[in-house]
């Protein structure tokens, strides 16, 4: 059963950080691996994938500069990672870790149909 935990939300003042973290478990292998965000009335929106080997990553432009992903593929479990820094109030959201396995390039990665298994999500929440 694949399963997708996410981890490291909570409350920040803006300028803060927080290190998302999620562990996708269950299949011999993920690909395409990526974060996606949705606030409150707003529709989900991609914030960065990763490809297999970590060679190809792609960042929403929102976020170029503060964000950071990254990936262990370990023996059992896929970690991915994203580094959030310089939060705003404009950054709150559940954040979800989405995975797939294919590999695609940086604009497939964007899209949410590139993603065969997602996570519950965890909130984030950044406090002006």
């Amino acid at each position: 059963q694949v399963q997708l935990v996410e981890s490291g939300g909570g409350l920040v003042q803006a300028g803060g950080s927080l290190r998302l973290s999620c562990a996708a478990s269950g299949r011999t292998f993920f690909s395409a691996m990526g974060w996606f965000r949705q606030a409150p009335g707003k529709e989900r929106e991609f914030v960065s994938g990763i490809s297999r080997s970590g060679g190809t990553t792609v960042y929403a432009d929102f976020v170029k500069g503060r964000f950071t992903i990254s990936r262990d593929n370990a023996k059992n479990t896929v970690y991915l990672h994203l580094q959030m820094n310089s939060l705003s109030p404009e950054d709150t959201a559940v954040y979800y870790c989405a995975a797939g396995l294919t590999d695609y390039s940086a604009v497939r990665l964007q899209r949410p149909d590139s993603y065969d298994y997602w996570g519950q999500g965890t909130q984030v929440t950044v406090s002006s």
